[in-house]
């Protein structure tokens, strides 16, 4: 006869700092940043609040540590943070981008958290080595390269801060009639909105940061390099 076996005698999963961070990257993805506390950590974990300072010594390096995972994933879906050889540089540097932007949209609160940040970790070290290097490689002096990360900015992690982004469809049913009621005064915006419709489905005009725009914005750049390149 079968005999129910007690939870207490199961092997507890040893507590990590990769298991901490992990876990809250996982309440970030189901709740946001704003419900990463180390008491709800503690919770989710099934631990003492205590027993993730042995680990993280205060929430700062716990966000801070939460970025280096999230680039560490990057890292994971690039194959590795080697410069590729043999590659042309600007097909290899807009991958490495799109990648990142990719790891990005499956964790929407982590641009908003490195945005907040005041020191690099190792993992965005290595990242931003390695988009260096691809250019480098494919003859960009060390200046160029220089100018070039300082252009591509947050575009370079997958993510740009738009010049406004409504929280919700209300505001952007707000900013439509603001647009329409000063119509007079935007006539180039207003004409711009009558010739590409939001809800065109072939359009890629809208409010939001979407694929296409970031990809527009993205070959822009890497097109005008390469005429500095040459």
């Amino acid at each position: 006869m079968a005999t129910k076996t007690d939870s207490s005698t199961q092997p507890r999963i040893p507590l990590t700092k990769d298991r901490v961070l992990g876990a809250a990257v996982v309440l970030a993805d189901a709740s946001g940043i704003e419900s990463v506390t180390m008491r709800k950590l503690a919770g989710e974990l099934g631990v003492e609040a205590m027993s993730l300072y042995y680990h993280v010594a205060n929430k700062e390096e716990l966000l801070d540590g939460m970025v280096d995972a999230i680039v560490s994933e990057i890292e994971q879906a690039c194959g590795g943070f080697a410069v590729p050889e043999r590659v042309d540089w600007k097909t290899a540097l807009r991958n490495r981008i799109l990648t990142a932007r990719a790891v990005m949209l499956r964790h929407p609160w982590a641009p908003g958290l490195l945005e907040t940040r005041t020191t690099l970790s190792p993992a965005m070290v290595r990242y931003f080595d390695t988009l260096l290097g691809i250019m480098v490689e494919g003859g960009f002096s060390y200046d160029l390269g220089h100018h070039a990360m300082h252009t591509l900015g947050s575009r370079a992690l997958g993510f740009n801060q738009e010049l406004f982004v409504p929280d919700n469809d209300s505001q952007e049913e707000q900013g439509d009639e603001m647009l329409a009621q000063m119509a007079e005064q935007v006539p180039y915006l207003m004409g711009m909105m009558q010739e590409i419709v939001h809800d065109d489905p072939d359009s890629t005009l809208g409010w939001c940061d979407d694929q296409s725009e970031f990809e527009f914005g993205l070959d822009l750049i890497l097109d005008g390099l390469e005429q500095r390149r040459g």
